[in-house]
């Protein structure tokens, strides 16, 4: 018997569900679910909304309020941060005509159907529509300080810190595993965490979080196959890495090929800028983000190369990349060339056609364009004029490449909206034109494009930075409730602003928005969908843009470039149907503007969502941040599959590495085969002291926020850049405790060390030991002196190292930091 009442190591399964039943157990789903593991009395739905912080700006509020309590009964909540402010802030509400009264602490009871002030604060508000109960909270977004180093688009998919328990992983030398969250170890009276990696057969691997760096998110067989865990300690991974790299040798022929017939064939070398360039972009009304500032660099530079560009230009929804390719357009007809922007849809090629006339007005430049919108008297005219060089710049759908279509001096194509076309129609775009620039346009690259800019073969610019005064759209999931989304619309309609209804189905359209107007009678409801003729659809457009619609009942023609700034409210019917760069890149169609915008994407009340269809709505709920179009297209390619970059061959080798691992093995391929010196390793020092370095559970909850700080910490290089994590933590978390500046002083020895040609520092008994491979007499003389009596030099075993004995009252830290300072000559 191991203990009274423990006889046996676990229960039964009749046992386990007698017990859930006898204690009761809650269920909690942010989506519903069709089964569960044991039978449950009664399903209780509601619904539920996060609110994003309220930022201090009292017209915001007063909109968010107004737009709530337009209903009686419902009932607000502002929590204003100190008891002073809540003050203040009742008496500047009460003066704009919202009733509320102030409360220093929470009353039993708050009054319905009116305002109520209250000191405090939580990280974000809450909504329940059903109860018609709002929370609001103000929290200062100041306090953070923006980050020094910038993301480049090298390293932009930091895959690891959206990791999640369960998920498969691959660690560099054992290869495909479960992650299992941190475990926290004691050793010797400390405690450290590690990261829990489950292998097949039941194997586990602690990985010190110090080595993070060894471990990355697996992504490449898709959701729907089975990913084949491999065996700690076999030789399994060892075989399946060299059967990679062989593979990868061949396909890195394959891209230097690529690379020299590119910088083979003659392309058209711009000339700098002219006088005219600068007064056509002095012209811009907005100010430029210094993202865009760099990729107009980065695609000028490309342009004035004797060989054609092959750039990708990457930024989420609504982050300039129009105007950064207008740019380019200007720079290619200034030299006397031809420029041609390819679009995937009508509506977006009229919008971009009006940008163009708007922006190059004053200039003498003549643009059309090309879709069914023209007349064929217009479209004689325009490929008459493309063909004789009279057309300078033209805009257009598929028509573009048409065989009637010919071009007098074209010299650059830019693709708008690159995830739209398939890979025919790209491909025949290049050999129509192989000489001429190619500008790529996209929010959320397509796995295929992906990989492309990730391996090289295709430059990329990237687009970071969000435009100023833009909010990221608020996003909510839901079952759908009709009574629900007209509360949201009537809420957008009252402070001013205009709502899309997304309804994908054709037939039923007009029935749908009979619905809406019978909800909504003051409303003005009009409907728009692809198989409308020009003239109504171009009706429709200008009603929407002049402020004569408040309700746009549409399908996904929406979906590509749509531009309308007041529109700042989404709703999507049946939202688990379509896909996750589709999700996200009609979500972009708001938030165009400085007012904070709302998505509600739905789905049908009581449906049991497929497993697929559940992580993509998740997902778009988890990425609303700006930049998001990056993760996004990272979690299409983890849901839908790697694929293939050049060809079939290479699809079964990503998946049996995983897309980071293949990546890493073809970019070293790739250097080899242009002759290029294999980069050194970054050295590395593995320290073993029993000190507490680790960060609790407690001072950072979020398992993904806590990967990501240890990832911070471990990139820690210099002195400087330990200061720059410590007020960010400060900053976001508070004061870090003990264990976790131990971590940071601990991550600067080690690069300290490292520099210092030291592999390894330990302590066994009252000595530290210092291994090296090189002992470095020089350095062993400038540490002795110091340590009289106490300092010892071996080279026994093979295994050469210097030691220092610890006295009664030395820190080991400290004492370790002040023998490096030595070692490198600072002491």
């Amino acid at each position: 018997m191991l203990c009274r009442g423990l006889e046996r190591y676990g229960l039964e399964q009749f046992e386990l569900y007698k017990n859930y039943t006898d204690m009761g157990v809650v269920y909690l789903d942010s989506l519903p679910r069709g089964s569960f593991d044991t039978g449950v009395k009664e399903l209780i739905s509601f619904s539920a909304k996060q609110l994003v912080p309220w930022n201090g700006l009292l017209t915001a509020l007063t909109e968010d309020i107004n737009g709530r309590q337009a209903h009686k009964e419902h009932t607000c909540i502002v929590m204003a941060g100190t008891e002073k402010a809540a003050q203040t802030l009742a008496s500047d509400l009460n003066a704009e005509g919202i009733p509320c009264n102030f409360y220093p602490s929470l009353p039993e009871k708050f009054p319905v159907g009116k305002t109520s002030v209250v000191p405090g604060g939580l990280s974000y508000g809450m909504e329940y529509p059903g109860a018609a109960f709002t929370v609001f909270t103000y929290r200062s977004q100041t306090a953070v300080k923006p980050k020094k180093t910038r993301r480049t688009s090298k390293n932009a998919f930091n895959s690891l810190t959206e990791l999640h328990r369960g998920e498969y992983v691959v660690h560099s030398a054992h290869g495909i595993g479960i992650f299992d969250g941190i475990s926290g170890l004691e050793t010797q009276g400390t405690i450290k965490d590690y990261i829990k990696i489950r292998y097949d057969k039941g194997d586990i691997l602690y990985v010190p979080v110090t080595q993070l760096d060894q471990v990355s998110k697996y992504i490449g067989a898709g959701e729907d196959r089975p990913v084949k865990l491999n065996k700690l300690g076999g030789a399994d991974w060892q075989k399946t890495r060299s059967k990679v790299k062989a593979s990868v040798k061949n396909m890195a022929k394959e891209l230097i090929e690529l690379y020299s017939k590119r910088l083979k064939v003659q392309g058209h070398s711009f000339s700098p800028d002219i006088d005219m360039q600068n007064d056509f972009e002095s012209r811009f009304e907005y100010a430029e983000t210094d993202d865009q500032l760099r990729c107009i660099r980065e695609i000028k530079r490309d342009m004035e190369k004797p060989y054609p560009m092959d750039r990708l230009l990457c930024g989420d929804v609504g982050f300039g990349k129009t105007e950064v390719a207008l740019r380019a357009v200007f720079k290619c007809v200034a030299d006397g060339m031809q420029a041609a922007i390819l679009v995937p849809t009508t509506i977006l090629a009229l919008q971009h056609y009006q940008t163009i006339l708007k922006r190059f007005d004053g200039f003498p430049i003549e643009a059309r364009m090309l879709s069914r919108f023209c007349s064929k008297k217009d479209i004689d005219s325009t490929v008459l004029g493309l063909r004789r060089g009279s057309v300078d710049i033209v805009v257009g759908t598929h028509r573009l490449i048409s065989k009637d279509i010919q071009f007098s001096k074209l010299g650059l194509i830019i693709v708008d909206e690159e995830q739209r076309f398939g890979v025919a129609q790209k491909e025949k775009l290049k050999s129509l034109y192989p000489s001429v620039d190619v500008l790529t346009l996209t929010a959320t690259p397509i796995p295929r494009t992906l990989n492309m800019a990730m391996t090289g073969i295709r430059d990329m610019s990237v687009l970071e930075e969000a435009p100023q005064d833009r909010h990221p759209v608020q996003t909510y999931v839901i079952e759908h409730d009709m009574d629900v989304l007209a509360q949201a619309m009537e809420q957008e309609l009252r402070r001013g602003g205009q709502v899309y209804y997304l309804y994908n189905k054709i037939e039923t359209v007009e029935r749908k928005a009979a619905e809406i107007k019978e909800l909504l009678p003051d409303a003005t409801v009009a409907v728009g969908h692809g198989r409308m003729n020009e003239d109504e659809l171009s009706e429709v457009w200008r009603k929407l843009l002049d402020g004569e619609i408040d309700i746009l009942v549409c399908t996904t023609i929406i979906e590509t470039g749509v531009d309308v700034p007041n529109v700042n409210t989404l709703i999507i019917e049946n939202a688990d149907r379509m896909g996750l760069a589709q999700l996200h890149q009609i979500r972009g169609r708001v938030g165009r503007s400085s007012r904070r915008a709302s998505a509600y994407f739905t789905f049908t009340r009581g449906k049991q969502l497929s497993e697929i269809a559940e992580k993509r709505l998740e997902a778009i709920r988890e990425f609303t941040e700006f930049g998001s179009g990056f993760h996004i297209a990272m979690r299409d390619l983890e849901l839908r599959g790697a694929g293939n970059i050049l060809g079939a061959n290479q699809h079964g080798q990503m998946e049996s590495v995983g897309y980071d691992m293949y990546i890493k093995l073809l970019e070293q391929a790739v250097s080899e085969e242009k002759g290029e010196k294999p980069s050194e390793p970054e050295k590395d020092c593995l320290i073993d002291l029993p000190i507490d370095a680790h960060i609790p559970e407690k001072y950072i909850g979020s398992l993904p926020q806590r990967l990501q700080i240890y990832r911070r910490i471990a990139d820690i290089r210099t002195k400087e850049d330990a200061l720059d994590v410590t007020d960010e933590l400060i900053d976001r978390f508070g004061e870090p405790p003990e264990s976790v500046l131990g971590l940071i002083r601990i991550s600067t020895i080690r690069s300290k060390a490292a520099n210092a040609d030291i592999y390894e520092i330990s302590i066994e008994g009252d000595r530290i030991i210092f291994k090296t491979d090189n002992l470095d007499m020089d350095m062993m003389y400038r540490i002795a002196p110091h340590y009289s009596g106490r300092f010892k030099v071996s080279s026994g075993n093979g295994k050469p190292h210097f030691d220092v004995t610890v006295m009664k009252d030395d820190n080991k830290l400290s004492l370790i930091e002040k023998v490096l300072e030595y070692a490198s000559n600072n002491g």
